[in-house]
């Protein structure tokens, strides 16, 4: 067993350089303002992580509860996406009765093709409507327009613009 120079012989040194009496995590006894500014930012930092960690886990566990949901509502509609034919088979047969069995099909088809038509009209009309996000841009445009130097001084005036931008 080897030993350094003032070890005792159990391996203790005889001297001590310091022992911290105070806490070095306890609240000074007369802070000054930087020191105050300092820790109420870093608390706010810390708060502010907090909460943001409190959404993740709360929106996580919501759209876990949302998929599992989801998924019975999919499996639901495909189970009534498939159950259609047996409709349009039932009705295709009781018009057999009054039709020729030909005729009968051929009416029930006629009118599931007519259903899609006006149902893929009414999507059309809706998606043609759909313009984006413009308050967001007009938004965004004004917060540049604002951030940029010399944006309230008043503008040059442009020139007219002719019918053909190439100039000719």
């Amino acid at each position: 067993m080897s030993s350094s120079t003032g070890d005792r012989k159990n391996g203790v040194p005889a001297t001590i350089t310091s022992i911290p009496l105070v806490d070095p995590h306890a609240p000074k006894a007369d802070p000054s303002i930087g020191d105050l500014v300092k820790d109420a930012t870093a608390q706010v930092s810390t708060l502010v992580r907090a909460e943001v960690e409190l959404a993740k886990a709360e929106i996580t566990r919501d759209v876990k509860k949302g998929l599992t949901g989801s998924v019975f509502f999919i499996a639901a509609l495909v189970v009534l996406f498939y159950s259609t034919f047996f409709l349009f088979f039932f009705i295709a047969e009781l018009l057999d009765t009054w039709l020729w069995r030909w005729a009968a099909f051929l009416i029930v088809f006629g009118i599931m093709v007519l259903v899609t038509i006006a149902l893929a009209l009414f999507g059309y009309l809706k998606v043609r409507r759909i313009r984006g996000p413009r308050e967001t841009i007009e938004s965004v445009k004004e917060t540049k327009e604002a951030l940029t130097p010399g944006h309230d001084k008043p503008e040059a005036p442009r020139p007219a613009l002719t019918t053909d931008p190439s100039g000719w």
